[in-house]
């Protein structure tokens, strides 16, 4: 039997073998826990995070909401940055809910993917 992490991990590895990280065009990876959201844009030519944002430390509000607000912030953190287009790798989860929620926010914002 397989368990929910075991599947996400084994797509995860399938979605990265087919996208990665360059200078020109970063990847951004989402990583969502039970109370948190987290998002990094990365370089993955030198292994190095370029901006990063996160949901720790913003006021409480339903989960989806809190998506949206880190996907906005890093977009304008990304666009601070001098970077405009991005890789999207949703990390093994479904694109929906609040992964879409980051990734439709972060296109708002100004975003390429």
């Amino acid at each position: 039997m397989i368990t929910k992490l075991e599947r996400r991990i084994k797509i995860k590895y399938r979605v990265r073998n087919k996208i990665s990280g360059t200078t020109e065009r970063p990847r951004m990876s989402v990583f969502r826990s039970n109370k948190q959201i987290y998002v990094q844009i990365i370089n993955d030519t030198t292994g190095t995070t370029l901006v990063a944002a996160s949901s720790l430390g913003m006021e409480t509000m339903p989960k989806k909401e809190q998506a949206a607000k880190v996907g906005e912030l890093i977009a304008k953190k990304a666009l601070e940055a001098g970077i405009t287009t991005v890789v999207f790798d949703r990390n093994g989860y479904l694109y929906h809910g609040r992964v879409k929620e980051v990734a439709d926010a972060a296109r708002n914002g100004g975003l390429k993917f």
